[in-house]
C-alpha cells in the first residue's frame, strides 16, 4: 500500500510538473507568433499583395485568445479586420515595388456594406494603371460583387458563382415560448419598429415586410449596379440570371454569360500573375498575405505637427456596463463616455472620426453617449462614419454630429424605442414553483417575472416608452435641423439603407471612412496631420489576462454544438442581462 501512494504521488507530481512546462512552451510559442508579426516587410520587387478572403470580417483587428488558438491548431477561422484590409490596399496602390492584387476568395462572413467599401478600395487601386486578378472555386455572391471590380475574374472549371439574390428571413420563437410557458409583455411606439416581433408572432407584420422589401430591395440594386458596371452586363440579364440560379450549371455557362472571364486550376493561377508581373516563369513571384502588408511601412513623410485626427471605433451592441455577456466587445455605455471626455480635453486632437457600427441597444446608456458626442462636438469637430450597421441606438450616437457618412448599403434609421418583459408564471406552475409577497407599497414588487404586469404598471410602462421615442425624436430633430413632425414622419422604427437615409436628410455624404477622414481634415483645417485610432489595441498578453476561462471555454462548446443557431441562442440568452428599455434594430438582421 506504501509503494501504491509513492506511485500515485510520484504520477500525480509528474502530470502537474508537466501541465506547467507545457503551459509555458505554449506561451512562449504564442508569444513567438505574436511578435514575429510586428517585423517590419520588406518589399521586393514585382510584388503581389494576396487578398486571401476566407473568415469573418470585422471592424478592427484586435488580438483574440480565440485567433491565437487558431493559429496554433491549424483552424482556419480566420479574422480580418477592414481597418486592416482597407490600409493595406492603399499601400499596396503607393507601393511602386507591387504591381498587383491577387483576390482568393473562399468565404468571407460580411454584410454589404462592408464588401462595399473594399470594392470601392480596390476601385480607387485600380486607377493606378495596377491589375487585379480574382479566383475562386467557388464565389459566394457577397465576394463576386467584391471581386467582380478585377480586371480578370477567373473560376476554377468545376467551380461555380453564387448569383441569386438577397432574402432576408427572420427566426419567430412565439410558439416555442408558448410551448414552455413564457409571455413576452410588449411596449413600444413605431409602426415599423419590429424588433419585438419574434416574440410575439409567427410571422413578419406587414409594416415589417414593407421595410424589409424596400432595404433588401436597395441593397441588391447596389449590388447589381456595381457588378453591371465592372461586368459590363445589363441589370436585366444579371436579374435573370439570378432567377436561372447558375450555380447548379456548369461553369462554362458562368464564363458564356460573361460573370467569369476564363477557367483555371488554382494551381495554374499563379502562373498567369507571373506573367502580369513581369516574373520569369522559372522564378518565385514574391507574395505578400494581409500580415505582410500590415507591415508595410506607410509612404507618408513624418508629420511634425502635433495634430491629430482621432478615429474612434463603436462598435457591437450598446450597453449600460460591462460585465454581461450582451456587453462583450460591444460599446459600453460608461467606458465610451470617459473615452470621448478624454479626446475632448486633448489639445493635440484636433477633430474626431466616431466610426459607429451598431444595431443599438440601450436607450439610456444611447442617451448618455449622446449627451458625451454633443461635449465633444462643442470643442471640436465630429464626423460620424457609419458602418454596415448604425441604426436605432447606433443612429441615436449619430445624429448629433456635424457630418454623416455612411455606405449606400449601410442600414440606418430605426427611430424608435420598445420595451420586454417576460411573464414565466405559466412556466412556473408547469413546473410546480409558486410565488407570493408582501409589501410595503403598491409598485413595490414592480417587475417582478413571476406575475404579469396590471393595468397600471403596462401604462407606467408605455408612459416610458413615449417619453423616451419623443426625446429620441427630439435629439435627431435638433442634431439634423430638421422639425420634429419631419422626423416623425420617417422614424417610427423604420429601417433605410445609407442611399435612402441620404435623400430624407438622415445621412449627409455617401462613402466610407476615408471621406469621413477628409470632411474632419476639411473642417479642422488642417494642413499635416497624424490619424491616430482608439481605443488603443489590446496586445495579446492584456487580452489573454483580461479573458475569463469560464466564459470563453463555455461560448466555445455552443458554437461548436450549435453551429449557425448560436447567434439565435445568443440573443435569447442576452434577453435578461438587456436593459429593459431598448433602442435596436429590428431584429438580428440575416441578409443573404
Amino acid at each position: 500500500m506504501k509503494d501504491f501512494f509513492k506511485f500515485t504521488l510520484a504520477t500525480v507530481t509528474g502530470i502537474i510538473l508537466s501541465s506547467i512546462v507545457l503551459f509555458f512552451i505554449g506561451i512562449m510559442v504564442i508569444f513567438g507568433i505574436v511578435s514575429s508579426s510586428d517585423t517590419e516587410t520588406v518589399v521586393k520587387k514585382n510584388s503581389v499583395m494576396m487578398l486571401d478572403l476566407n473568415g469573418i470580417l470585422v471592424e478592427r483587428t484586435q488580438e483574440s485568445l480565440e485567433n491565437v488558438l487558431s493559429m496554433l491548431t491549424g483552424d482556419n477561422s480566420n479574422v480580418y479586420g477592414l481597418d486592416d484590409i482597407l490600409a493595406s490596399i492603399k499601400k499596396a496602390k503607393e507601393n511602386e515595388n507591387i504591381k498587383g492584387i491577387y483576390i482568393q476568395a473562399s468565404a468571407l462572413g460580411s454584410p454589404y456594406a462592408s464588401l462595399q467599401a473594399i470594392r470601392n478600395a480596390l476601385t480607387d487601386f485600380k486607377e493606378s494603371g495596377k491589375f487585379i486578378v480574382a479566383y475562386s472555386d467557388g464565389y459566394t455572391q457577397g465576394l463576386y460583387y467584391l471581386s467582380s471590380v478585377a480586371d480578370k475574374v477567373i473560376l476554377n472549371p468545376k467551380g461555380m458563382i453564387e448569383w441569386r439574390g438577397i432574402a432576408s428571413a427572420p427566426i419567430f420563437y412565439k410558439d416555442l415560448l408558448q410551448k414552455v410557458g413564457i409571455e413576452m409583455q410588449i411596449f413600444k411606439v413605431g409602426t415599423y419598429k419590429s424588433a419585438v416581433e419574434p416574440f410575439i408572432a409567427t410571422e413578419m407584420s406587414p409594416a415589417n415586410r414593407e421595410q424589409v422589401t424596400e432595404f433588401i430591395g436597395s441593397i441588391w440594386g447596389q449590388v447589381v449596379s456595381g457588378v453591371s458596371d465592372s461586368r459590363n452586363i445589363s441589370p436585366d440579364s444579371l436579374n435573370a440570371y439570378a432567377d436561372r440560379m447558375l450555380m447548379f450549371y456548369p461553369a462554362e455557362e458562368s464564363v458564356k454569360c460573361g460573370l467569369a472571364d476564363t477557367l483555371i486550376y488554382k494551381n495554374n493561377v499563379r502562373d498567369y500573375l507571373k506573367q502580369l508581373a513581369n516574373v520569369d516563369k522559372d522564378d518565385r513571384l514574391p507574395i505578400l498575405g494581409l500580415d505582410d502588408m500590415i507591415n508595410v511601412k506607410k509612404n507618408v513623410p513624418k508629420d511634425k505637427s502635433g495634430d491629430i485626427v482621432a478615429v474612434y471605433y463603436a462598435s457591437g451592441e450598446i450597453t449600460d456596463q460591462s460585465g454581461s455577456a450582451a456587453s462583450e466587445d460591444g460599446i459600453v455605455g460608461n467606458k465610451v463616455i470617459r473615452d470621448l471626455r478624454k479626446l475632448k480635453d486633448d489639445k493635440d486632437v484636433k477633430a474626431v472620426v466616431l466610426r459607429v457600427n451598431s444595431p443599438g441597444g440601450s436607450a439610456f446608456a444611447s442617451e448618455q453617449i449622446w449627451h458625451a458626442v454633443k461635449e465633444l462636438k462643442a470643442e471640436k469637430p465630429v464626423i460620424v462614419s457609419m458602418g454596415d450597421y448604425a441604426a436605432s441606438g447606433g443612429y441615436y450616437i449619430s445624429c448629433v454630429a456635424d457630418t454623416i457618412v455612411a455606405e449606400p448599403t449601410t442600414l440606418t434609421g430605426s427611430i424608435g424605442i420598445f420595451g420586454m418583459v417576460p411573464n414565466v408564471k405559466e412556466l412556473a406552475d408547469k413546473v410546480g414553483i409558486t410565488y407570493d409577497v408582501v409589501k410595503t407599497n403598491k409598485f413595490a414588487d414592480f417587475g417582478n417575472l413571476m406575475r404579469p404586469f396590471n393595468n397600471d404598471e403596462k401604462a407606467l410602462m408605455q408612459m416610458m416608452i413615449t417619453e423616451g421615442y419623443d426625446t429620441f425624436l427630439t435629439r435627431c430633430a435638433e442634431g439634423r435641423h430638421m422639425t420634429k413632425e419631419a422626423i416623425g414622419k420617417i422614424a417610427e422604427g423604420r429601417v433605410w439603407t445609407g442611399e435612402t437615409a441620404k435623400k430624407l436628410g438622415l445621412v449627409d455624404e455617401l462613402g466610407g471612412i476615408d471621406k469621413a477622414l477628409d470632411i474632419a481634415v476639411k473642417k479642422a483645417n488642417l494642413n499635416g496631420y497624424t490619424v491616430v485610432s482608439y481605443p488603443e489595441k489590446k496586445d495579446f498578453l492584456s487580452t489573454l489576462l483580461d479573458t475569463k476561462p469560464t466564459n470563453y471555454v463555455e461560448s466555445q462548446l455552443m458554437k461548436s454544438k450549435l453551429g449557425d443557431y448560436y447567434k439565435d441562442f445568443s440573443l435569447l440568452k442576452n434577453l435578461s442581462e438587456r436593459s429593459m428599455i431598448q433602442a435596436r434594430v429590428p431584429f438580428e438582421l440575416n441578409i443573404k
